[in-house]
């Protein structure tokens, strides 16, 4: 990364990858909060697993949110 600095004078701005992970996993628990039913449970599953958890596929939904709820707050 150095060498971007060298060639336009400015370092590289760090990626947005976990800012993006963590605004959709925001995004999913005030859906859910406002009554709305998550229909795919394999994109909550992968919501969770790039919060760092461990998730099975035999997990209900309703679980692996509350675990994505506990990563958000604590």
């Amino acid at each position: 990364m150095r060498w971007i600095k060298r060639v336009t004078g400015r370092a590289a701005s760090p990626p947005a990858v976990a800012t993006t992970q963590r605004q959709r996993a925001l995004d999913l628990i005030a859906a859910v909060d406002t009554g709305g039913i998550p229909l795919n449970p394999a994109r909550v599953n992968d919501i969770a697993r790039h919060l760092g958890l461990e998730v099975s596929v035999h997990d209900k939904p309703e679980h692996t949110i509350a675990r994505i709820r506990k990563a958000l707050n604590g």
